[in-house]
């Protein structure tokens, strides 16, 4: 095997069970039929010193390279991009040469695209690009980040000559975990082809050599040539061509010969040729071009062998040494002395673990100065310079609208001032008017005041007189009343006392006439001239006090008549 040989090798791993050849080998039921037929009647199962790498850095050392080193093409077959994208593409790389400005992992090329949308000025040497096309580009790079792929860029970046290695003699196999890389398959056949441009650039030339420095095997190599452009297989096949003479080998692993384009077929020397099964009439086409790319054996049908072909076989057709190929031959394979099937993750730990102190730096990532933070640092001096400049435009500005507000403010104030004195003004010829209005309604009032004292003045006048004229004849009527009255009390005082005398008189006499005749004579006579005198004194008193009681009696009546009248 090429391992046993010393040949290092690199393969990728799609299934997980090429991870066996680290172990080694256990006798089956296969092999203990085979083994004899083979001349190994007691095989030595051993493993291969193996390395396992990632591109994720998931199970096995990570296989970073930089943008810069990926290049705009290999880049634009990753994205998918146009050929007027490529073209911007390319002027992005070479601005950021031209500025010395490394593009190391893809922050750099986006904060690059950014920088260029931002800065078409920075085109004019170098061509014109669209919005649209940085924007279509930025947008494709937003899906490879977004696949895993911003793993895959960045330091330290994995140098092609760890993968030539030999320990104790052996050819390390370097095997790529390729199960998750698989989901992409652009990223896949774009790393292939990165990692063969890599060898072809960086190896010298060895010329002829016994056996090969290293051997490539590119499993599902039709995914290297699904959607490549013919600018990219013309370069494969340059670098197929010419990298046998750096003194590596390349194995195209794939279904059928049709797979790979005629012009890189033809460069192939060495073919393997499993079984194919012919059940539909494209699989029988294929069986065809199959058969049609050995050089034929008279001794059997090409066609015919590929379909009987049993597990363990192959039609195998090499070089001579006058470097024809040989007629094809059927073969027999050598069983494998190393394990069979996937290993566990703690046997891929141990092998991770006794790795080289070189293999386990990649396993370090750092971030050095690169285009992302020569450009930051200039953005953030462009935006602190943009701040100032816009903080003095503001500060300018706020000048502006504070001038502005004072003078509107003063112009507001003296607007108030205006509306003040127009207001003032107003108030006092509303106060002129309400004043005026008052003097008139006081004018007014004073006028009726006039008049209704006037109208009191003669109303009093004429109350007076009536007054004057009512005293008058109330006087009259009481000076006619008193003169009656008078008449009257002295009447009825004259009479009153006439009366009385005569009741008086009368009495007298009567009491005389029929008095007390039992007295005597004489001394009635005696005393007859002193009583008479006595009896008349009386009788005109007591007729005085009569009288003057029946006076009073008729004066106090008359003065109540009069004072009720």
């Amino acid at each position: 095997t090429f391992c046993q040989a010393g040949v290092p090798c690199f393969m990728a791993d799609m299934k997980g069970d090429l991870s066996g050849i680290s172990q080694a080998g256990k006798l089956s039921s296969f092999i203990e039929k085979r083994k004899d037929k083979f001349g190994v009647p007691n095989p030595e199962f051993k493993p291969c010193p193996v390395r396992f790498y990632d591109v994720f850095g998931e199970q096995g050392f990570p296989m970073r390279t930089t943008v810069s080193a990926m290049g705009p093409q290999l880049l634009s077959r990753i994205m998918n991009l146009t050929e007027v994208q490529s073209g911007v593409l390319n002027m992005i790389f070479r601005i950021a040469d031209d500025n010395q400005l490394l593009l190391i992992d893809l922050k750099d090329l986006r904060l690059m695209l950014d920088f260029v949308a931002q800065h078409p000025e920075s085109l004019t040497a170098y061509g014109t690009a669209t919005t649209v096309s940085i924007g279509a580009i930025q947008r494709s790079l937003l899906g490879l980040e977004s696949e895993g792929a911003d793993k895959f860029f960045g330091e330290p970046a994995f140098k092609v000559e760890d993968l030539i290695d030999i320990e104790n003699g052996l050819g390390v196999m370097s095997v790529l975990a390729a199960d998750k890389l698989m989901l992409n398959p652009k990223l896949y056949s774009t790393f292939l082809l990165w990692l063969m441009s890599e060898l072809y650039a960086t190896l010298p030339e060895v010329g002829d050599l016994p056996l090969p420095k290293l051997v490539f095997f590119f499993d599902e190599a039709h995914m290297l040539f699904d959607g490549t452009s013919k600018a990219m297989v013309d370069k494969l096949e340059q670098v197929i061509r010419l990298i046998r003479s750096k003194g590596v080998g390349i194995y195209f692993i794939t279904q059928s010969p049709s797979d790979i384009p005629d012009a890189i077929l033809g460069q192939l020397g060495n073919r393997v040729q499993h079984a194919l099964r012919a059940y539909t009439p494209k699989d029988q086409k294929a069986v065809r071009v199959a058969a049609q790319s050995f050089r034929a054996n008279p001794s059997f049908s090409t066609e015919q062998a590929i379909m009987e072909l049993e597990t363990g076989e192959a039609l195998v057709s090499v070089l001579d040494e006058k470097g024809a190929p040989t007629i094809v031959q059927r073969a027999k394979v050598l069983f494998p002395l190393s394990q069979i099937g996937a290993i566990t993750e703690g046997q891929r730990l141990d092998i991770q673990n006794a790795a080289p102190d070189h293999i386990k730096e990649y396993a370090e990532y750092f971030d050095r100065e690169s285009a992302y933070e020569v450009l930051m640092a200039q953005k953030e001096q462009e935006d602190a310079e943009t701040a100032a400049v816009l903080r003095r435009q503001e500060e300018a500005k706020q000048q502006k609208e504070a001038e502005k507000e004072a003078e509107r403010q003063q112009k507001e104030l003296e607007r108030q001032m205006k509306e003040e004195e127009k207001e003032a003004e107003r108030q006092r010829k509303a106060e002129e008017i309400e004043a005026l209005r008052r003097q008139r309604e006081q004018e007014k009032l004073e006028k009726e005041a006039a008049r209704e004292a006037e109208r009191q003045r003669k109303e009093a006048e004429r109350e007076a007189e009536r007054r004057r004229k009512e005293e008058e004849r109330i006087a009259k009527e009481k000076s006619k009343s008193s003169s009656m009255w008078k008449r009257t009390i002295f009447g009825t005082l004259i009479g009153a006392v006439l009366g009385s005398v005569g009741h008086q008189v009368g009495t007298s006499v009567g009491k005389k006439i029929t008095g007390s005749s039992s007295s005597s004579s004489s001394s009635k006579k005696k005393t007859s001239t002193t009583k008479k005198k006595s009896s008349s004194e009386s009788i005109i008193g007591k007729a005085a006090k009569s009288a003057a009681s029946t006076a009073t009696r008729q004066v106090t009546t008359e003065i109540l008549k009069n004072i009720f009248k």
